[in-house]
């Protein structure tokens, strides 16, 4: 029998074990909750859409009222007649009804009234009143009649959800939504390389100065002062790019679009940097000193030892930082939503405007319909959002840092 084992157990033990087996468990339940609610959000998409479009079409062309107008099977000429027929019969007072039948009125006024102008001019609703992407620029405008209201609900409820998502334009509040999720891959694409490529060799090489070149003095002033940058609210972070560094480039660069792709992946790149530094440091700083020691008496500079040795030997502790690095940077709304111009365009250059899917979602969510198309649409980008982030986190933790547990004990 052991005499130093303890024969029983206080009290507080007991307390502080349990408690911690409730806080974990309540983690891995919120977790796990808020995932379901995510993905049951999003199934509604794949079920919801064809149903509505279809209902839309079986409305009755006299029972068009103001409650039931729909703006993706509707257009301005056909909401405004059948607003002004709603206003006939009923006893409550519309000014846009009566602007509609009384158009000579406005011509007497001073004052421009653009509900008026528009009630006078229904031939102007023919042409392209809201921005196209897929229209170029100086190209003129359609003369073609206004389609009846079944064409664009047969269009949608054609259209499967594989062709909405895979479309080149984002354009969801139209005539004819257009929920194509190019751009915004494309965007979150640009500002995550530009994010990595910046930051990662700059947490590594930070990560390789203090651990083998600095003195033990100025490794606890610059560790923490690095670490301290990952506690920076990502919003003053999107403000300093915003107002200086997208200035600055453009002074520099003499681009056209003054906040865009780059200056949004330097925003980003703030955010990496530490989180990058901090996991690498403590992955060269777990290397057995007798590799170095070896490679020193071998006759190696302090340089070659720790290029050629030391990040050799952590490189899958490096790759776990820099694949974290790429999950912050996708993830990221604040800095992409201030300093990327926040436009869906479809293009490569990083001197171009982006919008990234975390951006979209922080946009948009706000002002979104309940259970629309849209909705969904926006909960399948979280959705997507959470899969790519688990997954990075499951990687580094289940099958990086093993690896690198192995072969530190030279399995």
């Amino acid at each position: 029998m052991n005499p130093f084992r303890a024969t029983s157990r206080h009290v507080g033990e007991h307390v502080a074990e349990w408690s911690i087996r409730i806080v974990a468990s309540f983690s891995i339940i919120v977790i796990f909750l808020i995932f379901i609610f995510v993905f049951r959000e999003a199934m509604g998409l794949f079920a919801g859409p064809k149903e509505a479009a279809e209902a839309v079409t079986q409305v009755p062309a006299d029972d068009l009222r103001p409650e039931v107008y729909n703006p993706d099977v509707m257009s301005l000429e056909e909401r405004l007649a059948a607003e002004a027929a709603a206003a006939e019969s009923q006893d409550v007072y519309n000014p846009d009804a009566v602007l509609a039948q009384e158009p000579a009125a406005s011509n007497e006024q001073d004052v421009y009234n653009p509900d008026a102008v528009l009630a006078q001019e229904p031939a102007a609703s023919n042409e392209q009143e809201v921005y196209n992407p897929e229209v170029e620029l100086g190209t003129p405008a359609p003369t073609t009649s206004v389609a009846t209201p079944e064409t664009p609900a047969a269009e949608l409820a054609d259209r499967s959800l594989w062709d909405k998502l895979t479309g080149s334009v984002w354009q969801p509040v139209s005539e004819i939504p257009k929920y194509g999720m190019v751009p915004l891959f494309i965007g979150t694409a640009k500002t995550t390389i530009v994010a990595i490529l910046i930051g990662a060799p700059l947490g590594i090489l930070a990560a390789l100065y203090t651990a083998f070149f600095a003195s033990r003095r100025l490794r606890n002033i610059v560790k923490p002062a690095i670490e301290l940058l990952a506690g920076f609210p990502s919003v003053v972070i999107g403000f300093f790019c915003l107002s200086i560094i997208a200035t600055y480039l453009q002074d520099l660069l003499g681009t056209t679009f003054r906040l865009n792709a780059l200056v949004g992946g330097i925003g980003l790149s703030i955010t990496v940097i530490p989180l990058v530094y901090s996991i690498a440091e403590e992955a060269l700083s777990s290397v057995p000193r007798s590799l170095r020691e070896a490679s020193l008496a071998l006759g190696s500079t302090e340089w070659q030892t720790a290029y050629r040795v030391m990040l050799p030997a952590a490189a899958p502790g490096v790759f776990a930082a820099v694949l974290l690095g790429v999950g912050r940077a996708f993830g990221e709304t604040m800095i992409a939503l201030m300093a990327t111009g926040n436009a869906p365009l479809a293009s490569w250059s990083i001197l171009e405007p982006a919008r990234t899917f975390a951006a979209t979602i922080g946009s948009e969510m706000g002002e979104v319909v309940w259970g629309s198309e849209h909705y969904g649409i926006l909960f399948l980008i979280g959705s997507m959002l959470f899969v790519v982030s688990f997954g990075l986190n499951a990687i580094t933790e289940l099958y990086v840092k093993q690896r690198l547990i192995k072969r530190f004990q030279g399995k």
